[in-house]
This record gives C-alpha cells, structure tokens and sequence, in this order.
C-alpha cells in the first residue's frame, strides 16, 4: 500500500464505535483523526486538509446530512463516505443525493471501511506524486483533475501566469490512461506565427523554403498520449481554425502534405487570460473556445492557497539548494512567516525566484526574511509617466541601467520599457517605435510581469 501523507476524518459520537474505527486504520498503517460530532468536524477541516471523511449519520445535534450539505459547500471534491443502519436506508439515498460518494450500512467488516477508503480518497500529493498541495484548495482543485484525467475529455486549464499550469496538465497526464504515451507541450504565444503553424501541424520535404526534409509536427508527437496547447489564446486566428479543424476530425495533415494523419491524443489547453472576454474581443474563435472547454479546471492563485506557500518554498529550497550545492539549507520561522504575508503576485513562479535569489544570498544554513528580498519595490506600470529623454536607443544608457543591465536580455526590457513610458503607455505607438508585433509585445510584458518589473 502507497504511503499517505494526509489523515482521514472520522466523525462518530458513539466513543466505541469511534475508538474501533480508529483501531482499524491504525493497524492498516492510515493516519486519522476522530471527533464526536459535526461541529468539531467543520472546525478541523477548516485547520487542516484530509483526503476523505467518514462520518456516521445518525449525531445530533448536526446530523450526518447536515454535515454533508456543509463540507459540500466548503470543500465540494472531499470525498465524504457516510457510516447508516439498515433501517435508515431512506437517509442513505438522501445522502447520496446530496453529494456523499457512498455509504456503508451498519454493522460492516474492517475490509470494507478500507476497501471504501481507498475507492473514495483524493489523489495522494506530495514529491511521490509531483504536486505539493497542502491547503484544501488546491487539493480539491487537484482531486477533479484527477477525476477528468481518467477520461479523454479535452481540459482547459485557466489561471494567473505562475500558478503552475503545465504542473497540473503534466498531473493530468501522469494519472491518465495515457501515462505510457507521449508528453509534448508547445507555448503557443513563444513561437513566431510563422512558424508556429509548421510547429504543430508538421511538414513535408520541400513544403517551403529550407524544408529539406519532412518534420512530423506537435500533433504528431504527441500520438497515444497528451500535447499541452500553452497559452492557447495566443494563437493567431488564421491558425485557429485550422485547429479547430484538427480537433473536429482529430486528424492532422503537414503543411505541404495530401494525406491526413489520424490521431489519437488528449488535448490539453491552458490560458492566463479571461477566454470569454477574448471571444467577446473578436480575438478568440468562439466555436474553438467551446470545442477546448469541455472540462474547465480554474486554478486558484498562490495567495489564494496560503497553506502552500511554506510547503512549496520548502520544495524549492531543497530542490534549488542541491542544484547550488547548499544542501542542508532551511527556511527560518521568520522568512516563512514573510512568505506567508507576501501577496505573490507573480505566484509559484515568483516564489520560485525569490527562493534562487535567498539561496545565493544566504551563507549560512538558515534562510532569514532579509534574504527573500521582499520589500515593495517601484514598479514600471499604468499610468506610465512619459520620460524627459528622446528615446533609450538615442540617448546614452542611464549608470543606474547599466549596473542591472549585466546581459541583453537585460537591456532589451529596458529599452522596451522605456520606450513604453515615453509613449505614455500606448502599445500602438511602442510597436512603432520598437519595431516589433503587438503579440510579441503582449508577449514580452507578460515575461516582465511575471518577474516583478512591470505592473498594469
């Protein structure tokens, strides 16, 4: 039997009952914890998380039912097993009703409250599973990934840049069916139109200048398992029909090519933007956006799962630490209790970062708040004030630039930032200047967000 972290609750107001309950998971090795009653029951779930609950019927003065309809309101994936007599088989069928996962008649075999248990359960998280996710949020988002993942249904995967997209489509994938096959993601917003429909699609030898030899696409790599469409929203239109197409006949044809490639893949899409207001914009194909939403699975941010952060930053301190050889190395109670106050607006990608930066800024063994580097910092954003100079590539670097500007990458958001703020924030008027697509401009500043240097 796999190890689980997470304890199950028991709720019983009968205390022999309760006590053998308890002597059951404990001799098949399950961590637990027993209350005698609803009340003490909703308090402890909302102190710590719990992969199922199994909570008898008849308590008074809140009743098994009533217990219910609350966690279904609070933690609506929680699996929740109700223990009734034969007698009350009238509740059962109203439990069943109102959301429990099944129910188990009175009196039962120790086999079988196991047997439900592990039926039941949410997916276990942690290192063994790829995903820290200690707060009931995200342990609720994660148990219906995991339902949808044993279908082939297409998921769509919304949420803010940084909470970890790809980490829940590869968790999608890992508990599917199709764990076996293929694993391909392509970010739909990173690739250049003109070559990201070469990119997915394929092509055949001499399809287009410099095509010297056939290229199977996306589509095809991902065959008998799962391809992550990133930011799909970014797709230009032209091709999001052609894709449209593809997920319609689920078959592929290569630019240049005559014979179509029947697939057999799992279509996973991710977007950090409001996909109805795109469709409304006239930049998103509706019949696409319904045709990739057939399971939506919103991903809470960071700040909205607060009980992660200090699990997560720990991952990454153990993670990272190797990496730079500061094995060893540990968070103290005062820089995990700042991560905790910090809003993380650039969410798990942020914390990421900030654990690199107080890894290499620590010396000793602990991590203290004054390496996390959290203090508000000025933030290139809207308004944008228009700057006295002409523009950045006219006017000599500024020493405060080139202390920071160690690399291009460093110059070049500098250069794109400045002319931004010279213009006075229009976009229109910066891809003049600058020379370049608005798409790889909204590109671009999303980069610049996600690392804390611009702020709309």
């Amino acid at each position: 039997m796999a190890e689980h972290s997470l304890p199950i609750l028991v709720v019983e107001d009968d205390p022999s009952l309760r006590e053998a309950i308890g002597d059951t998971l404990e001799l098949a090795g399950r961590p637990y914890v027993a209350v005698d009653g609803g009340e003490a029951a909703l308090k402890v779930l909302g102190e710590q998380a719990f992969s199922i609950v199994v909570s008898d019927v008849r308590m008074m003065p809140m009743d098994g039912i009533s217990l219910l309809k609350e966690i279904r309101a609070r933690l609506p994936h929680l699996p929740v097993v109700l223990m009734t007599a034969y007698a009350e088989v009238d509740k059962a069928v109203d439990a069943m009703r109102s959301g429990a996962c099944d129910f188990l008649l009175k009196p039962f075999e120790p086999r079988a409250l196991l047997a439900h248990i592990n039926k039941y359960e949410l997916p276990e998280t942690g290192e063994s599973a790829g995903v820290v996710a200690n707060d009931p949020v995200s342990r609720d988002m994660f148990a219906m990934a995991k339902r949808v993942a044993q279908t082939d249904a297409t998921v769509l995967l919304t949420g803010e840049s940084g909470v970890g997209k790809e980490v829940v489509a590869r968790y999608i994938h890992r508990n599917s069916g199709r764990k076996d096959g293929p694993f391909v993601a392509i970010n739909c917003a990173a690739i250049p139109d003109s070559l990201l429909e070469a990119t997915l699609f394929g092509y055949e030898k001499g399809a287009f200048t410099g095509a010297q030899q056939a290229q199977a696409g996306k589509f095809e790599q991902a065959q008998d398992g799962t391809l992550l469409l990133d930011e799909v929203t970014e797709m230009p239109m032209g091709l999001q029909a052609k894709l449209l197409r593809v997920l319609q006949e689920r078959e592929v044809e290569r630019v240049g090519g005559k014979k179509p490639v029947a697939l057999n893949i799992r279509i996973v899409a991710t977007s950090n933007r409001d996909m109805a207001e795109a469709v409304a914009k006239g930049v998103f194909r509706e019949d696409l956006f319904y045709r990739l939403n057939v399971f939506p699975v919103a991903i809470p941010a960071l700040r909205q799962r607060p009980q992660d952060i200090v699990a997560i930053a720990r991952h990454f301190v153990v993670d990272h630490g190797g990496r730079l050889g500061r094995s060893g190395v540990s968070l103290s109670p005062a820089a995990e209790a700042a991560l905790i106050a910090h809003a993380w607006p650039g969410n798990v990608r942020e914390l990421e970062n900030v654990i690199q930066r107080a890894l290499i800024l620590s010396t000793g063994s602990s991590i203290g708040p004054e390496h996390l580097n959290l203090a508000p910092r000025p933030l290139v954003g809207a308004p944008l004030a228009p700057a006295p100079q002409a523009s950045f590539a006219e006017s000599a670097t500024p020493p405060e630039v080139e202390k920071r500007a160690d690399n291009m990458k460093d110059l070049e958001r500098e250069h794109i930032l400045r002319t931004l703020a010279e213009v006075g924030g229009s976009r229109k008027q910066a891809i003049e200047r600058l020379g370049i697509s608005e798409r790889t401009l909204r590109y671009k500043l999303q980069q610049y967000r996600d690392e804390g240097h611009f702020k709309e």
